[in-house]
């Protein structure tokens, strides 16, 4: 029997250590002093340190203690064994999440380093400490409209193929839908590495060619996805009555090796306001998530609140003068990554476009977003008309149609495609069409006057941005922009602290 070593740990290196050996997923936002717990997990991670199952967990770093705990909900969700740290401070901000996952009786851990009680100048609940809180988590949440129309029962939108496959479906918090798809990509990509492992392990019992094909053949398409299932298929008749732990945990992960796509559903509620930190998180992870904004232009849920997707001169809760300012552009804030999938789309305009964007997002080996034109009663008119006044709304220039796709640098063209012309009526011959516009002519003439021709330049400086964007070169045309370096540059090396 080997000699057991006795080594000595605080709690906090103690506890990190077990969470981090027993979790395929850990989401972390170490910004707190009071423990150093989430910094072990990143430390292992990066000397290599593997879990019990042999393989090394996933850490990631939110932006917030709030996204943590989504992303830590997500992971739960697609069947991961995850965990995240906080402190009792930071615990609080975790509590909607916490509801979340205790309601769907879903099992985890969170580790959190706790205050002392209310004499402590640091905390900031009552009479009690901070991680007295959650003592009544375990009650269900709502959310956003986007989630609710589209996972309400009995009816669905989802279906399912003749060999019983579909979307499942499962929704989180209003503000934290980003992370909480971030996580499940996570727990889906650290299934997929581990099953790979074990394929690779057991090379002599499946077969070097078919361990091939199943690690390295392409997934893009659903015929390339349909073969890869048979590869599966295959491979669980080889390793059938094989009683080894190695096949056993394969033979309970297998379908992990055939492609998951991830799609995050909201609002611009979500999207522009409440949830834009996490979203943009989310999209500059890198990590292959398609995220599906369902733009109304206001918090329809709630009755119809302005929000940063309102175009200037609508009419809405808490703008009831009008929107004063434009509306931000979310489709070109996700361009600037230069890695992002982008498209703006409007079914009544085009609808082959969306199709078209919808595949390209969903073959973009990245985080894409595609940003849809939403029809909705609170814009003030019979929605019967509604696909006819979003062909307006193109046609007056509000709404261009657009694709960002970042392939097309790799073939040397510009990614940014222009997929609408140039307006053809004036803002005027859409806008006066709907109630939320016209209620403001009535009341106050003048005013609306004023902010119809602001909103008219809107869509001219808008157009001449894309059109301008959407009319520069590709890279094969332009191969350096900078000085091109020299052959004896490119063998010199730096000079610490710069050059003189």
């Amino acid at each position: 029997m080997s000699e057991q070593k006795m080594i000595i740990l605080d709690g906090n290196e103690a506890a990190a250590s077990v969470a981090y050996r027993l979790s395929e997923v850990v989401a972390i936002y170490p910004i707190t002093p009071s423990s150093p717990m989430a910094e072990w997990a990143d430390q292992w991670l990066s000397e290599g340190k593997k879990n019990i199952w042999g393989a090394l967990p996933i850490v990631e770093e939110l932006q917030s203690e709030g996204g943590a705990a989504g992303a830590l909900h997500g992971a739960l969700q697609a069947g991961a064994f995850a965990t995240t740290f906080t402190a009792s401070q930071g615990l609080l901000l975790m509590i909607p999440n916490m509801f979340k996952i205790a309601g769907e009786l879903t099992p985890a851990t969170m580790h959190v380093t706790a205050r002392t009680l209310a004499t402590h100048a640091l905390s900031i609940f009552g009479d009690h400490s901070d991680v007295m809180a959650c003592r009544s988590t375990g009650w269900a949440m709502l959310t956003g409209c986007s989630s609710i129309y589209g996972g309400n029962l009995p009816t669905t939108p989802y279906s399912q193929n003749a060999q019983g496959r579909g979307p499942t479906w499962a929704n989180s918090l209003f503000e934290d839908n980003a992370e909480f798809g971030f996580g499940m990509r996570t727990a889906l990509d650290q299934q997929k590495a581990f099953a790979e492992m074990l394929v690779s392990r057991l090379t002599p019992e499946i077969g070097v060619e078919l361990v091939a094909a199943l690690l390295t053949s392409p997934q893009k398409t659903e015929t390339e996805m349909n073969e890869q299932r048979k590869r599966v298929q295959t491979l669980r008749e080889r390793l059938a009555g094989n009683e080894s732990s190695d096949a056993r945990n394969l033979l309970a992960i297998a379908d992990a090796l055939v492609r998951k796509s991830v799609w995050i559903l909201g609002g611009d509620g979500w999207a522009f306001d409440i949830g834009f930190g996490g979203l943009d998180h989310v999209l500059g992870s890198g990590k292959n998530v398609n995220v599906l904004v369902l733009d109304t232009e206001v918090y329809s849920n709630t009755g119809g609140q302005a929000s940063k997707a309102t175009p200037r001169g609508a009419v809405a809760k808490f703008a009831a003068a009008g929107k004063p300012n434009s509306r931000k552009d979310l489709a070109m804030e996700a361009v600037s990554y230069g890695s992002v999938y982008v498209a703006q789309v409007a079914m009544g305009s085009n609808d082959t476009h969306v199709v078209k964007a919808f595949q390209e997002a969903e073959a973009h080996d990245g985080p894409s977003i595609i940003i849809a034109y939403s029809s909705c009663i609170a814009h003030g008119y019979d929605l019967v008309h509604g696909l006819e006044q979003q062909k307006l709304a193109v046609q007056s220039g509000y709404w261009p149609l657009m694709r960002y796709n970042p392939s097309l640098r790799e073939e040397g063209k510009n990614p940014f495609q222009l997929d609408s012309r140039a307006p053809s009526i004036r803002l005027k011959e859409y806008a006066y069409r709907e109630a939320r516009y016209t209620m403001l002519a009535r009341g106050n003439p003048e005013l609306a006057a004023k902010l119809l021709k602001d909103a008219q330049d809107d869509v001219e400086r808008q157009w001449r941005v894309y059109s301008a964007r959407a009319a520069m070169p590709g890279r094969g045309e332009t191969p350096n922009i900078a000085p091109v370096e020299k052959p004896e540059e490119k063998l010199a090396a730096p000079t610490a602290g710069g050059t003189k």
